[in-house]
């Protein structure tokens, strides 16, 4: 879009508040732990170490309000003792001004590069840096400057003990993770029974995972309704699809799709209990209606073949989940701590540095980002030096505080950032005017605008700002520097680090525009690696092959999240690709989205490794499937090395190798389960999504389609 139309758009964004508040108990209590922390520092009889202890308490309650499922106390702790070691190292920089100025830069580089480890990270890190402009100028020798840092560390203890006394909701993000998890799947069995091919949003499933990461400590006091249910639910989704496609499931019209939409209206409701019982730790609560609609005829001769299989695991995999939620421990699939753990403290640093090492390349939207507020901190700084004002931090404070990685969200804040910093710094300064508040009240006053802060985290970045810049008035007026009279200078040098920053990204962009084909062609590449992966397991039936399935399911969405989310971002640049068209990008999408469902259903049909050995379902390699998932992979991959080359793709030897591999195959039977029957049908249906996934990416073939699989 151009550029006048962009900045309206993210200045719209940066404007609006939402009607939503962060949860009053934890506001409350992250502004109690401030208010400890500077009033005790206040009874040592010094403003200025009740500012440096506010200022660490209140940066330490915000780590733990980020989207993390490490333990509060733990991201608290991190917090403050980034902040100490930050203020202790400006202020041994601060006589040398040009010494200074280079720290403050390389830290926010640092403080840049910790975006690689996460979102958590990166603000924890970020706001290190105006800790350390604001707390040097409040100290004159090193014993002051190791005080500060030790009152900075004391409120982030104060912090994670009031996390740990008062707890709020144990367990709270975890459970809301995974019961989001189940409402989503829930509402994915409720659009089936209308659409048969309905997408399905694997997000919360992810989220569900990275939540149900956790530490060995943490295992031993998990509820238990919250240990080993991913996997069950999992493996609900492709027994869902299966039975809601007609073309492998049941019939489109008629009494068998009619049973279908019986069954899965029952699963979404049995699916919405599940999500109550976990979100609220209550028992699970199914009408008896809903246990009767899925028990009847459920063997009987209104579903067939794979439909008749597919709603038969179904309903076994439900009535699982119900009764383990209901007894203690969980349910034994391999989701627990064992397979999925999270490292300890001292095991992260290597997982840091490999992140880092991952994004030390100069197309990384991370490095640029670090070098861009390394840069922007120290001319801030520079600028803010030179100027004849007593606070010139609040420069390069404003602009490391509203600098992102990505345009939109760098805009968005900028406005936000400025608008509302303005506005607090207004507000504060005319408070104190007019009130002339004592220190204990100044303190007061800013223990409320920090529990405002904590409260309206949600509501948009304009009115955050505003408390937060209201809370740094009345903390720095204890000093009784006359802060009433450099008011014009603070707002004045807001809106120098806001147009800094917006500046410096117009000057030194990171386009995810660009990166679109790299984008599109890992997604390519990790669909072609998961159709391949469940095609090789029909091939050589075993718990490895099954295993490589699921990771290769975990890397397709992985990969399918960053297209969207560059997708998204780029809507929002003034900036258009010049190779990679829009409708290319939404063609190539829908035939990933057909490949992927297809594979889903692959997956939904292979045999359990545990069925006895003389049954219909009895694992048997399928001839040749090894050797068509090989051509498989290898013309995918080469396919996404033609996407990031902007040429065009040809995956006809995909269709070449199928036409003779399903020749040696017996013809597919509709109402069979042998899997020979199931995987050549699955696998035409694979064939055909990826000619939509050429025709979308502007190779037109030649020739006769696949074989498609007989329509019922």
């Amino acid at each position: 879009m151009p550029w006048i139309t962009a900045l309206k758009s993210t200045a719209r964004s940066g404007f609006t508040l939402q009607r939503a508040y962060n949860e009053p108990l934890r506001a409350l209590r992250g502004a109690v732990g401030a208010g400890i922390a500077a009033f005790g520092a206040l009874l040592l009889g010094n403003p200025q170490l009740a500012a440096s202890a506010a200022i660490g308490a209140f940066i330490a309650g915000v780590a733990t309000f980020q989207r993390s499922y490490r333990p509060r106390p733990l991201l608290a702790l991190a917090a403050a003792a980034g902040l100490s070691l930050s203020t202790f190292v400006g202020y041994l920089a601060s006589p040398w001004a040009p010494l200074f100025v280079l720290v403050v830069g390389l830290w926010a580089f640092m403080g840049g590069l910790a975006w690689s480890l996460g979102q958590a990270a990166g603000v924890v890190a970020t706001n290190t840096i105006p800790a350390m402009l604001v707390v040097v100028a409040l100290t004159e020798n090193i014993p002051q400057a190791l005080a500060h840092a030790g009152v900075i560390a004391a409120g982030g203890l104060v912090q994670a003990l009031l996390v740990v006394v008062w707890p709020i909701r144990r367990w709270g993000a975890q459970r809301d993770a995974l019961a989001d998890a189940y409402a989503s799947m829930a509402d994915y069995a409720r659009r089936l029974r209308h659409d048969p091919f309905a997408a399905f949003d694997p997000d919360p499933l992810m989220v569900a995972r990275s939540a149900a990461t956790v530490t060995r400590r943490q295992a031993r006091t998990r509820p238990p309704e919250l240990a080993g249910r991913r996997g069950t639910m999992e493996r609900m989704r492709p027994a869902m699809a299966a039975l809601a496609d007609p073309r492998v499931g049941a019939d489109e019209e008629g009494p068998e799709r009619d049973r279908a939409r019986e069954i899965l209206g029952a699963a979404a409701q049995v699916l919405d209990a599940v999500a109550h019982s976990i979100r609220t730790g209550r028992p699970v609560a199914v009408p008896e209606r809903t246990y009767r609609a899925l028990a009847l005829r459920s063997t009987g001769p209104v579903l067939t073949g794979a439909a008749r299989q597919s709603a038969l695991l179904l309903i076994g995999l439900l009535a699982d989940t119900a009764d383990s939620l209901e007894s203690p421990g969980g349910d034994g699939d391999g989701s627990s701590l064992g397979t999925l753990s999270r490292p300890s403290v001292h095991e992260l640093l290597p997982v840091a540095v490999h992140a880092v090492r991952r994004n030390w390349h100069w197309s990384s939207p991370v490095l640029r980002h670090a070098v861009r507020v390394g840069v922007v901190a120290a001319v801030g700084e520079t600028i803010g030096m030179l100027l004849p004002f007593g606070h010139g931090y609040w420069a390069p404070l404003t602009a490391v505080m509203v600098m992102r990685p990505d345009f939109s969200q760098t805009y968005s804040r900028g406005v936000g950032r400025i608008v509302g910093t303005a506005l607090g710094v207004v507000l504060a300064s005319l408070v104190i005017w007019s009130a002339a508040p004592g220190d204990r009240l100044l303190t007061g006053l800013a223990v409320v605008a920090i529990g405002g802060a904590y409260l309206t985290i949600l509501t948009g970045y304009a009115a955050m700002s505003a408390c937060v810049a209201a809370y740094v008035v009345f903390l720095l007026a204890m000093d009784g520097s006359g802060l009433v009279s450099t008011a014009e200078e603070r707002v004045g040098q807001t809106l120098l680090g806001g147009a800094l920053a917006l500046i410096a990204y117009a000057l030194f962009p990171t386009w995810q525009t660009v990166r679109l084909p790299d984008r599109l062609a890992a997604y390519v590449e990790a669909g072609g690696h998961y159709a391949a992966a469940a095609v090789a397991a029909f091939g050589a039936p075993s718990a490895d092959s099954y295993r490589a399935v699921r990771e290769a399911l975990l890397d397709h969405r992985q990969a399918r999240a960053e297209l969207l989310t560059a997708t998204g971002q780029a809507a929002d640049e003034p900036v258009r690709h010049r190779g990679l068209r829009n409708s290319q990008i939404s063609g190539a999408r829908s035939a990933m989205a057909a490949l992927g469902r297809t594979t889903l259903l692959m997956e939904a049909h292979l045999p359990p490794l545990d069925a006895d050995p003389g049954s219909p379902r009895a694992p048997v390699p399928v001839p040749g499937a090894e050797r068509f998932a090989a051509v498989l992979r290898q013309e995918t991959a080469r396919a996404a090395g033609s996407v990031r080359l902007e040429q065009p793709i040809d995956l006809t030897p995909v269709r070449l190798e199928y036409q003779a591999w399903a020749a040696e195959l017996p013809d597919p039977d509709e109402e069979s389960t042998d899997p020979r029957h199931l995987v050549v049908r699955d696998a035409g249906l694979l064939v055909a999504a990826l000619e939509g996934l050429q025709q979308a990416l502007g190779f037109q073939p030649s020739g006769e389609r696949p074989p498609g699989p007989p329509r019922k």
